[in-house]
């Protein structure tokens, strides 16, 4: 598989991210052939959070993976903390117990990276900081991002935060284009417009930090996958046209549709199904035309001023 440069760091990691939010859905056996599966294709980075599962995907991911030294030197592991039933928490304390029940379910002596999961309206910087320090210099972590925060969030953290941030994983798909909409129908009346993240995208190109799609295939906050559905009729004619062009399949399409986008995006893909696994990784080596995006984004009700 294709690699990229994780933000500004050195770390060198697959353009498409295995998502592990759903292999508690799987049994042993299946869950060990899956991942056996996704190495087999290179694709060695998997994202999980403390969250998920209530701690089990990462439980249920280290015994199918047969955890051992040798094993970790071949995988990336990103992980998420911050989000507490009823509440969000970025305090020092709650990050450095967090890290230290991923590390112990995920049965190994560090992170590659770890994000804040979703913003903490009492978060104090000075606190992240040095929960940070901490985990660098005791080895825990080795690299630091976030989720969900827009510009001014990142900011806030960075001014006390010594460690650059080198990932953001937002909500984005050829249905969730907000991030993409406000960029081109700037100063228009109408709620394309509407700029509801601070111009994230370009801030984050600006200041080399990957932005990492979640829930690439899906419409609404979870409502469906657009791939097959009959409410985006057009959408997949269109996606369906392009992939008979290609010879791959939707899923394909849907994955290099992100991948296009010149911000060098990783896309994390939460499917447990080996095949379409490596229809994701196949959009690695397609670069669709400029005519195929802008198709596509219209084809799903974006509009163009």
């Amino acid at each position: 598989m294709k690699t990229m440069k994780l933000g500004s760091s050195s770390l060198e990691v697959p353009v498409v991210a295995v998502g592990c939010m759903r292999i508690n859905s799987l049994e042993k056996a299946e869950a060990e052939r899956f991942v056996q599966a996704a190495l087999e294709e290179g694709a060695n980075f998997f994202d999980h959070a403390d969250i998920y599962g209530s701690g089990e995907c990462e439980e249920i991911f280290a015994e199918a993976l047969h955890m051992n030294a040798e094993i970790r030197e071949k995988i990336i592991l990103q992980s998420k903390c911050g989000i507490r039933p009823g509440m969000f928490d970025f305090s020092k304390e709650h990050i450095l117990n967090s890290v230290d029940g991923i590390l112990k379910r995920l049965k190994t002596d560090y992170l590659d990276v770890l994000l804040l999961h979703r913003p903490d309206a009492l978060v104090e910087p000075e606190e992240v900081a040095e929960a940070f320090d901490q985990l660098e210099t005791s080895g825990k972590v080795r690299h630091f991002g976030v989720s969900n925060q827009n510009p001014m969030q990142i900011q806030l953290l960075q001014k006390a935060v010594k460690q650059p941030l080198v990932a953001n994983q937002l909500q984005l798909s050829i249905t969730n284009t907000t991030m993409i909409q406000s960029g081109i129908n700037v100063n228009m009346e109408n709620d394309a417009a509407v700029n509801r993240d601070g111009s994230i995208l370009d801030f984050c190109r600006l200041h080399d930090i990957t932005i990492q799609p979640w829930s690439p295939f899906q419409y609404g906050f979870f409502e469906g996958v657009f791939l097959g559905s009959d409410k985006f009729p057009e959408l997949n004619q269109k996606i369906d046209e392009i992939a008979d062009k290609y010879n791959v399949t939707n899923t394909t399409i849907a994955i290099a549709w992100l991948l296009r986008h010149p911000a060098h995006m990783q896309p994390i893909v939460g499917t447990m199904n080996t095949e379409r696994l490596k229809d994701c990784i196949t959009a690695g080596d397609l670069k669709l035309t400029r005519e195929e995006w802008y198709a596509i984004y219209r084809a799903a009700g974006n509009i163009l001023p």
